[in-house]
């Protein structure tokens, strides 16, 4: 296709209209088509990209010519219903997080993937955050040592209104959990790509602020193949939305981190320790807005994601995050929430 622009098509007019500007920016892509079956959402989105195919019946949107990518934005339990269909019509498809609400549908789309040979990529940006790359280098060059305790926290606020409104955020059967699966799942996913394969986990989970049918709150101890440790808690009742931690502590080092934002930086092998942490902190203490002031043309968020999906498609490579990938952060949300239910260690294969 490197000689074909691209056609992006995004389902679902939620989180998917940061789908569609992404699209609408990249140089690479053209945002073709948009579609869902809200008509109002529809016609907003069709008075910002009037150049797009706005369509309410997806089968209409699988049976345009033009589109080579579809971003799958729906609520969680359709990602893989629609994601398979799309793939099956030789469509190449971005799916929102989570994959899908269990590891079994989850891996559907990873059976269609393979089945179909499209591509098929997952949005877990966080991975892309500006201070994610350094902390992921002192990981795999060693540095940080003998990786032995990980602390993760994603200490949220969320109204009552935030889950009436839409009728499907918190509950099983269309958001396949709480604060846990919807808010932490990217945190999950940063916490499984920096410490490897969970042995165990041992959790407690509970509804403490709002009327809904899953978890506001979840609280975990998980163990890891490699012998090291992990606390792992989330909520959506930390007024007023408190931070996201992801720490990591070694023989060798620390490093703590507020999600884009650097916050500690302590190398046992530096020549100046504390030279060296004033570096970091003055190269990643502003998050990603700061390394944007420095590198404009970087991007973030949805943007990143999207861009890779788009050349990923246009050069034959797999974008940056697989379903195989994506598929362990549902696996161990699955399982903190089997063990809050039962109240036993649950041990993986």
């Amino acid at each position: 296709m490197k000689n074909k622009t691209i056609g992006y098509a995004v389902l679902g007019l939620g989180i998917g209209m940061a789908h569609a500007d992404a699209a609408h920016e990249s140089p690479n892509a053209e945002l073709v088509a948009v579609c869902d079956v809200d008509a109002i959402r529809l016609e907003k989105a069709k008075e910002r990209y009037p150049e797009a195919t706005a369509y309410l019946d997806f089968d209409e949107l699988i049976r345009d010519p033009r589109v080579d990518i579809i971003s799958i934005c729906l609520p969680s339990a359709m990602h893989a219903d629609f994601a398979v269909r799309a793939m099956e019509a030789g469509k190449h498809v971005l799916v929102e997080k989570p994959v899908d609400i269990t590891p079994e549908r989850a891996a559907l789309i990873e059976d269609a993937r393979v089945r179909t040979g499209m591509t098929c990529g997952v949005v877990h940006q966080n991975r892309f955050n500006a201070d994610m790359y350094p902390i992921r280098e002192a990981v795999d060059s060693g540095r940080l040592g003998n990786i032995f305790l990980g602390t993760f926290g994603v200490k949220w606020y969320r109204e009552q209104s935030y889950y009436d409104n839409g009728g499907w955020r918190g509950t099983w059967e269309m958001d396949g959990g709480g604060s846990l699966m919807n808010q932490a799942v990217h945190t999950v996913d940063l916490m499984l790509w920096l410490m490897g394969d969970v042995a165990s986990v041992t959790s407690t989970a509970g509804i403490y602020n709002h009327n809904i049918k899953t978890e506001d709150m979840t609280a975990s101890l998980i163990r890891f193949k490699n012998g090291a440790a992990a606390t792992f808690v989330s909520t959506t009742c930390a007024y007023p939305g408190i931070s996201t931690e992801i720490m990591l502590y070694g023989t060798g080092g620390s490093v703590e981190a507020d999600a884009d934002v650097l916050r500690a930086w302590k190398m046992k092998d530096a020549p100046d320790p504390e030279a060296e942490e004033e570096r970091m902190l003055a190269l990643y203490g502003e998050g990603n807005l700061g390394v944007s002031l420095r590198e404009p043309e970087r991007l973030f968020g949805h943007a990143h994601v999207v861009e890779d999906m788009i050349l990923a498609v246009r050069d034959g490579r797999n974008p940056e995050v697989m379903p195989e990938d994506a598929i362990k952060a549902v696996r161990l949300v699955s399982a903190v929430y089997e063990s809050a239910r039962t109240g036993k260690t649950v041990y993986f294969s």
